[in-house]
């Protein structure tokens, strides 16, 4: 990496960019809502059942400019953008968020929590994992909890964290995709027994979009 390049990534200038598009939120309290997604570059956190593999070396990915993001997010006419990864929290945000309210652009994220949050939020969706716990800082500005479900234990651990966000959060489990077929009774079942929790999908997959 140059220099000037290096010095544009730490201050959160530029970004290591997987891929950016305009689609419909597929997954917890805002599913169906049209979103503009930026999938950033980089994480440590190491799930099994990833479906973002590609993600995880942020050395693979092109450094973009986020001015040249927010050029994109404003030229599909969006109006609300989720920041997702990788670990979006490894990097400095609060330059991209600085960018999109300058244009009236919603800023929405999804975090495990492992890592400070920086930037300005509109709606922070914590997805906590057992390997890398979040950060005590974040259970109370986290507006929704989604917890994924691939193993019997993932229920203590949705229960433990689910103690730990603040009031208002809003508490979803979500079937791992390559066993949600098995999974989606069993939660129904789970959620039955304890009405504080709902379902989330990924509608996005069912509907084949990105």
């Amino acid at each position: 990496m140059e220099q000037k390049d290096k010095e544009l990534f730490e201050n959160g200038q530029k970004l290591p960019l997987i891929d950016e598009f305009y689609t419909v939120q597929g997954e917890a309290f805002h599913t169906g809502l049209a979103a503009y997604f930026i999938r950033i570059g980089g994480c440590d956190i190491g799930c099994r059942w990833c479906d973002t593999k590609i993600s995880w070396d942020f050395n693979t990915h092109r450094l973009a400019d986020i001015r040249k993001i927010t050029e994109n997010v404003l030229k599909n006419n969006a109006d609300t953008i989720v920041v997702t990864g990788g670990e979006p929290t490894l990097y400095e945000l609060a330059p991209l968020c600085a960018e999109m309210k300058k244009n009236n652009i919603q800023t929405h994220i999804e975090t495990s929590g492992a890592y400070k949050l920086t930037g300005e939020w509109d709606w922070i969706c914590l997805s906590p994992k057992k390997q890398n716990p979040p950060l005590e800082e974040i259970y109370e500005k986290a507006h929704e909890l989604k917890v994924i479900i691939y193993e019997p234990d993932d229920y203590r651990w949705a229960e433990e964290v689910a103690e730990k966000v603040n009031e208002n959060c809003m508490l979803f489990l979500q079937p791992e995709w390559s066993r949600h077929k098995k999974l989606i009774p069993e939660i129904v079942e789970y959620v039955k027994k304890n009405k504080k929790w709902r379902i989330s999908l990924q509608a996005h997959k069912f509907m084949r979009i990105p």
